[in-house]
């Protein structure tokens, strides 16, 4: 038996090499945008003062504030899932080709406490571990905005009924897509995981953890090699995330949200407004969470609320990008936008008329 920290070398990961010490070819896209993030970041402590640029490095600054743990975050859950037999995810998540696979997905990503840039990278390491494509979307549909810390403030923002009213739909939404995938992919529209564990019947997970745990010893060594392997493993996802933070930047430093807040409303008009916005502008579930109550506090329309959180992880153009290259087709990536904005639109306009 196998020391738990020990890793085997794993023929079905799949995970980005295209960054130097991997395959010698250098990252243009994960070292160009790192470096205007530096760059925003000198400018913003050094107190410069440039129209426009100085505006830009603020955004930056501030939207890596919020995203630096979430990062963290998913960087060590990667490093540590890395460690964790395939078997496991099979008994823990169950099949994947069944609605049962598809609501233990939903939720473990409602209890799952990181941002939605953690919950991508966990998202990649899923689907690298074997879960199906129904699983993995029905995770990362319910995960981002439903962490215990986000679900705090949320209460405390918005208050406890239309909280859970909001936890309600995003389930919902998320074991209605993962069943529709379920069907998509048995029906050949869209292509299965390749990476896929076929259950052992002889396989106890109880009596093989508990022989792991005898047998492991928590080492400086072992802590590093998780970090090391996180790390490696996360780079497919920070590459995107660091363009999002980028464009996301752009858009806040030309695009004043006063011209935006005013239109919206409880209104057919200011829930298709509401999409829009939340499409155009990358918000991380931090960001999100204080700007969805907003708009069922001041703008009276919960329904928007509902649209801006979950709209925001539906249409997220670094969600789309790392589900492109997760699964290496466009078909995957683009229908979760064509799944889910309908059904979000729904919800929201029940909850703008109750």
């Amino acid at each position: 038996m196998s020391n738990c920290c020990h890793v085997n070398p794993d023929p079905h990961n799949h995970g980005d090499h295209s960054h130097p010490g991997h395959g010698g070819r250098f990252d243009y896209l994960l070292y160009g945008m790192l470096a205007i993030i530096t760059a925003g970041f000198i400018i913003h402590f050094t107190g410069l003062d440039i129209p426009y640029i100085s505006m830009f490095s603020h955004a930056v600054v501030s939207l890596m504030s919020v995203m630096w743990w979430g990062i963290v975050g998913g960087i060590i859950a990667v490093g540590l899932m890395s460690r964790i037999p395939r078997e496991y995810f099979q008994a823990i998540m169950g099949n994947g080709d069944t609605v049962g696979g598809v609501i233990r997905a939903t939720l473990a990503g409602l209890l799952l406490d990181l941002c939605s840039h953690g919950i991508l990278m966990v998202g990649a390491k899923l689907y690298e571990r074997g879960a199906s494509l129904a699983q993995v979307m029905a995770f990362l549909i319910a995960s981002p905005w439903n962490s215990i810390t986000l679900t705090l403030i949320l209460i405390s923002l918005i208050g406890l009924p239309w909280t859970l009213a909001f936890i309600v739909g995003s389930a919902l939404i998320a074991i209605v897509t993962g069943i529709l995938y379920l069907q998509l992919v048995k029906h050949g529209k869209l292509p299965p995981n390749p990476n896929k564990v076929e259950p052992n019947p002889d396989f106890n997970m109880k009596a093989d953890f508990k022989q792991r745990m005898a047998e492991f010893k928590f080492t400086p060594v072992w802590l590093r090699d998780v970090l090391k392997q996180g790390f490696s493993e996360s780079i497919m996802v920070m590459r995107w995330l660091f363009l999002g933070v980028v464009l996301a930047a752009l858009i806040r430093t030309f695009i004043p949200d006063e011209a935006m807040s005013a239109w919206f409303g409880p209104t057919i008009i200011g829930l298709l407004m509401t999409l829009l916005v939340t499409t155009v502008i990358e918000v991380c579930s931090e960001g999100s969470t204080p700007i969805g109550a907003d708009l069922v506090t001041r703008a009276a329309a919960p329904g928007n609320g509902f649209t801006f959180l979950m709209a925001g992880v539906s249409t997220d153009y670094t969600e789309i990008l790392v589900l492109r290259q997760m699964t290496k087709s466009w078909k995957v990536a683009l229908s979760l936008p064509l799944l889910t904005v309908p059904q979000i639109l729904l919800l929201g306009w029940i909850m703008n008329n109750i």
